[in-house]
């Protein structure tokens, strides 16, 4: 179970980094290939919403299939070990916001770089002609 929080995070890192590149001001002479390259990506990366999904559903069910450890009887190493999952559930349903969010503001931005990189054309296009 574990390579699948490993590729989430991997996608979710390879994510912020490419936001993280398109957004830097000075990067102008690597910004068109980056910008191909993010927009290729987006469609494989889409993937990432349906795993998402698919991860938060096995969240849930472990969530309610977690023995409950609030009565007198539960041991010290029973209820570290509860608390422990707990941890975990949290921390991968962080992770999955996470991906999600940085695919959306990945989506968002390449869209508005590509908008201005088309008005910038524009305008210089207009200032030639005149």
């Amino acid at each position: 179970m574990a390579l699948e929080w490993v590729m989430l995070g991997y996608a979710a890192g390879a994510e912020a980094i490419m936001l993280l590149l398109l957004t830097l001001p000075g990067l102008d002479p690597l910004r068109k290939g980056l910008i191909s390259v993010t927009r290729s990506l987006l469609k494989p990366f889409l993937s990432i919403v349906p795993f998402c999904l698919f991860l938060l559903m096995d969240i849930y069910w472990k969530y309610e299939n977690l023995p409950s450890c609030e009565s007198e009887t539960c041991s010290p190493s029973e209820h570290l070990r509860h608390q422990k999952s707990i941890m975990k559930s949290q921390r991968n349903a962080l992770l999955i916001a996470s991906a999600l969010v940085f695919y959306w503001l990945l989506y968002s931005v390449t869209g508005l770089v590509v908008k201005i990189d088309q008005l910038n054309k524009r305008i210089e296009k207009l200032k030639a002609q005149d």
